[in-house]
């Protein structure tokens, strides 16, 4: 069994934008602007939470998927990579997450 990552997706992505939106559903969402996408991921994510609480896991895995790839294509919507994600995320290792988010308060 091969290894999917989100690296794969973002690839994935990427390539997809340079298509023609006649065959590329991710050409389509960035042609309609950031607020489209963003929006997509907002439905998205409020699926995924349906899902988790009232739903089964397969169709949790299959929302949280959802999810993710929309997440990718806002970012790449913003010109933002997934590496740069993993570094804020690996920056917020550094200490807490109560002290992270009592820091974003008082900042």
């Amino acid at each position: 069994m091969t290894v999917f990552t989100l690296h794969d997706l973002e690839k994935r992505v990427d390539e997809r934008a340079q298509a023609s939106p006649d065959v590329s559903y991710t050409r389509k969402l960035l042609d309609r602007g950031i607020v489209h996408c963003a929006k997509k991921l907002g439905e998205e994510a409020v699926e995924a939470a349906i899902a988790a609480v009232a739903e089964d896991r397969a169709r949790t895995i299959a929302e949280a998927a959802d999810v993710l790839y929309h997440l990718l294509v806002v970012l790449h919507a913003r010109g933002i990579t997934l590496a740069e994600v993993e570094a804020e995320l690996e920056a917020r290792t550094r200490q807490s997450g109560l002290d992270e988010k009592a820091s974003r308060k008082s900042g």
